[in-house]
């Protein structure tokens, strides 16, 4: 019988070394299904998220390895793409710096790739990689390349992190490799799972969050002392309630699945980093050094997560969000 994900992540005594240590954890999740997640808003989003938000509390590197790749297999469900290798890992990479752009050109069946791409989560252990780049005519279009071949090279650069240091998030140069198209010009931004893919972001923030205030409510089942068991209350309102519009958000989804999901992406994510901010803020507050300096899991936790967090643009998606709230989408504020 296949195990549950929850079964199957046992933090390992050495935790995740390095790279390649999270990338043979990945495989051997991948070997067992356990990236066979609910695609987004076909009627299980909330499970989806739920196994998001697992594997985050277990360690964010893995996490961010296991999203991107299950955010992958779920873009090609969507767009139409081709079956994936069995056995095959993926990597999700769409940021586009302005030093850092990669262009195509139509040969026949497939593309040629050219130029440099950055932010490359776990380029190093991957086998594939949907990216991003652009063609002739100044569209934005996603291609699936395999990375096995002569005509790039999974750099060293632009990577010096302490937190998420193993997700080896590194540059790669392309020099004609050859790639396929997926889906339309525009598609990867323009269809309905791309803002629940941020939001499904937004479940890992949470997840890693979850995990952190629960070492904060095992300390106050034995330390029962006032300001820990004030510390905590705070720690509960904000996940309840960050808890509750994944939830609404999910529901949605499902109930909605051709929908734009922009204003509840932008919603889910504020309200998971400040979740997450405020987590941070009151446990470290209440347990003081000792776990941050003998507890290793938990001390991986904390470090990696304000770094996950900026995946956010912070007052700059606020001003978005604002931007979307015309008066009659005020009504969501009625109790």
């Amino acid at each position: 019988m296949r195990p549950t994900l929850a079964e199957a992540l046992k933090w390992p005594a050495q935790g995740y070394p390095d790279t390649a240590a999270l990338g043979a954890e990945l495989a051997r999740l991948c070997a067992q299904g356990l990236d066979a997640l609910p695609l987004p808003a076909g009627g299980e989003t909330l499970q989806r998220w739920q196994c998001l938000a697992a594997v985050a509390g277990h360690d964010l590197g893995l996490c961010k390895l296991y999203e991107g790749h299950t955010d992958a297999l779920a873009i090609m469900a969507e767009l139409g793409g081709p079956v994936p290798p069995s056995g095959s890992l993926w990597g999700t990479w769409a940021a586009e710096p302005p030093q850092a752009r990669v262009t195509l050109k139509d040969e026949g069946d497939h593309v040629l790739l050219t130029g440099r791409k950055a932010w490359c989560s776990g380029a190093a252990v991957v086998t594939h990689g949907l990216l991003t780049a652009w063609d002739a005519e100044g569209q934005q279009q996603l291609v699936a390349v395999a990375l096995d071949q002569p005509n790039l090279c999974v750099t060293d650069d632009g990577w010096h992190a302490v937190g998420m240091a193993n997700t080896g998030s590194v540059e790669i140069l392309f020099e004609h490799a050859q790639g396929i198209r997926i889906g339309a010009p525009g598609s990867y931004i323009g269809r309905p799972g791309f803002w629940l893919g941020g939001i499904g972001i937004a479940a890992c923030w949470y997840g890693a969050a979850r995990e952190l205030a629960m070492s904060l409510a095992r300390h106050c089942e034995t330390r029962p002392e006032p300001h820990a068991l004030a510390h905590l209350g705070a720690v509960d309102t904000a996940l309840v309630s960050c808890a509750a519009v994944l939830r609404q958000a999910a529901s949605h989804a499902d109930r909605h699945p051709d929908g734009n999901f922009e204003r509840h992406a932008r919603r889910c994510r504020a309200v998971a980093e400040q979740t997450a901010e405020t987590v941070i803020h009151h446990v470290g507050r209440a347990l003081g050094a000792g776990p941050y300096c003998k507890n290793a899991h938990f001390a991986q936790l904390i470090a990696d997560l304000p770094v996950y967090l900026r995946q956010s643009h912070a007052e700059r998606d606020l001003a978005a969000l604002g931007q979307l709230l015309g008066a009659s989408s005020t009504r969501t504020w009625t109790l």
